[in-house]
């Protein structure tokens, strides 16, 4: 029978930095809101209303759904699709997997598509 190894907890902290760093992405930082345009502003208040609840905008930090921080400058979106207007529309709009559909009239949808391209 072979003897059983003992991990300790500097092993433990060992492999978790090299995974952490492994893991680690540079992302691309929020445009600062004294830069947004009007429409950004916007679509800062539909976020606001409709999506910070359970989204951060500015990390990739999860709350209740994943944060967005760059979301539409990375190669894919957490379900794996592309973060194109078209995905984002229709993830938005229908909701996808717990995350419910949001009601949202065009130009509310115009303006939150513009902020989560500031971000």
């Amino acid at each position: 029978m072979p003897t059983p190894r003992i991990v300790t907890p500097l092993a433990v902290c060992a492999v978790s930095a090299v995974l952490g760093v492994a893991g680690c992405r540079s992302l691309t930082p929020s445009k600062p809101s004294s830069e947004w345009t009007p429409e950004e502003a916007r679509g800062a208040q539909v976020f606001q209303k409709s999506c910070a609840r359970c989204h951060y905008p500015t990390t990739t930090a999860g709350l209740h759904g994943p944060g967005l921080q760059a979301i539409t400058k990375i190669k894919a979106m957490p379900s794996g699709a592309p973060p194109t207007d078209e995905r984002l529309t229709a993830v938005i709009l229908r909701g996808r997997g717990e995350m419910p559909a949001t009601r949202l009239d065009d130009p509310e949808l115009q303006d939150l598509l513009a902020y989560l391209r500031s971000l």
